[in-house]
């Protein structure tokens, strides 16, 4: 039996498109194994699809000074030694990784015993974790033509993130059934990310009153972040987190507002869903989320509003303008080539085992 580790962790980004390879994997009789943090939420995420977890010593590498700069390579180093016993010990043919900082250590261990390894970068830009782990890596997968350029032109592979595929299979019914809703007026779906979005989530609930006129919501607004005056409101459905309802969701949505990380909007455009993407302020990232959707809105897969110009008047405007043009949205997506993203790198990957 063929052996592959999975590794990546951090946020939810880092471990769903690895959870979308787990089912094909397994069809093809893959030995599957993990390695992420100690404690972070890939442990979590991972044991529920019964796959062997194994922690490892994590450090954080930062850009700005920080008092935890002193310690965590200590961290990292050990993480490495760590990685490096496991990987003896499990004798893998092959490791993917999704990024994330943990997975530095598991991919240098790869590289000092001969394992190949196939490294995911979703965002336009790699990443820090990501950039020092492509000098040990073979093959570098990306979601974006754009980021072509930023990797060595042997390793760089145009592959669009791996989907759950289970979300494919949503029943709209369901959906209504289980957010209450009693009339057939179109839905819109606001997803917040893993931890909410406190900017779009104000600005979405500012203009309920206006938008529950023509359309009824359903709101992913993040951990403790729900709205208890807005409890009863006919026609919004307002829930922290989604995991088993979230593809009869998507199913009964006609439109959908997200933040634009990359995992998020390829599931967009997976399915097939016109969206407004709100990316991340550049305030509070490294601006690839920016990046990530304006590479869709040229690619017309998305309208974008930026949060620093997010207004609740411009907000209600571009919900109309992107109803109004959902169905040229939904044939651009239809016919993109980064379709079929599962099987090409599991492509990637037997071709990898085989050479090991």
């Amino acid at each position: 039996m063929k052996r592959i580790i999975l590794t990546g962790g951090g946020t939810a980004g880092h471990v769903t498109p690895n959870i979308a390879l787990i089912p094909r994997l397994k069809e093809l009789q893959y030995d599957i194994y993990y390695i992420g943090s100690y404690n972070g939420m890939e442990k979590d995420l991972i044991v529920t699809h019964r796959i062997p977890y194994y922690g490892i010593s994590s450090g954080k590498l930062r850009r700005y000074f920080s008092v935890k700069n002193f310690t965590d390579p200590f961290r990292v180093l050990k993480g490495f030694g760590e990685a490096n016993a496991l990987i003896r010990k499990l004798k893998p043919d092959v490791i993917f990784s999704k990024g994330g900082f943990v997975s530095v250590p598991v991919v240098f261990a790869g590289k000092r015993n001969h394992v190949p390894v196939i490294i995911h970068e979703s965002d336009m830009t790699p990443g820090l974790a990501n950039k020092i782990s492509i000098p040990s890596a073979d093959k570098v997968c990306c979601n974006f033509p754009e980021t072509l350029k930023a990797l060595p032109d042997k390793k760089a592979v145009l592959t669009g993130s791996p989907i759950r595929q289970e979300l494919l299979s949503g029943e709209p019914q369901k959906a209504r059934t289980f957010c209450g809703f009693q009339d057939k007026r179109p839905v819109i779906l606001v997803v917040g990310g893993s931890l909410g979005a406190a900017a779009v989530n104000r600005a979405v609930r500012n203009i309920l009153p206006e938008i529950l006129k023509e359309f009824q919501v359903i709101h992913l607004c993040g951990r403790n972040k729900l709205d208890a005056s807005l409890k009863d409101l006919e026609g919004y459905a307002q829930f922290e987190y989604i995991q088993d309802e979230l593809k009869d969701l998507f199913a009964l949505s006609d439109i959908v507002i997200s933040r634009a990380g990359a995992n998020a909007i390829c599931e967009l455009l997976a399915l097939h869903k016109p969206n407004l993407l709100i990316p991340l302020s550049a305030n509070a990232s490294r601006g690839d989320q920016i990046l990530n959707a304006r590479s869709f809105e040229q690619q017309g897969f998305s309208m974008v509003l930026e949060e620093e110009a997010l207004s609740d008047e411009l907000l209600l405007s571009s919900i109309h303008k992107l109803y109004e043009s959902r169905d040229t949205f939904s044939r651009a997506m239809k016919h993109s080539s980064q379709q079929n993203s599962i099987e090409t790198i599991v492509s990637l990957i037997e071709s990898a085992a085989q050479k090991k």
